[in-house]
């Protein structure tokens, strides 16, 4: 438990549709002119379709932050990615996303506590995340 009363946990099949319905705001905040709203939430819900409907390798994760009464709070998908440079895979922060009602509830902060953690876990000495 974070100090905010945010804990992390693996995602279950029945976060599926509040998952999905969450990646929609990562369209919200205006994605550069080269992508539209519709493409940024097509992609994003194919990806994390394929992530429910198939068996996740030790390469990927979904994340669930949740408050202490189990309200649902945000998610993050994690896969693992080859650096361009020396080649070596490290853990990569595809998709964060929280609730308009999560926003300044440490919900962001305890997914990411829990990405670095899972990345060390696979032993990689690095977490990336890209931003827009």
């Amino acid at each position: 438990m974070s100090r905010h009363g945010v804990r992390v946990r693996p995602a279950r099949s029945d976060d599926r549709p509040f998952v999905l319905e969450t990646a929609r705001r990562l369209a919200e905040f205006g994605p550069p002119p080269w992508r539209t709203p519709e493409l940024v939430v097509t992609a994003e819900s194919r990806v994390l379709h394929a992530f429910f409907d198939g068996t996740p390798g030790p390469g990927l994760a979904l994340l669930i932050a949740e408050s202490e009464a189990g309200e649902r709070l945000g998610f993050a998908y994690l896969e693992t990615l080859v650096d361009y440079f020396d080649q070596k895979p490290h853990g990569h922060v595809a998709e964060l996303a929280v609730t308009r009602e999560a926003e300044g509830r440490g919900a962001a902060g305890a997914l990411l506590k829990a990405a670095e953690a899972w990345s060390r876990g696979l032993g990689y000495g690095a977490l990336t995340l890209n931003v827009f």
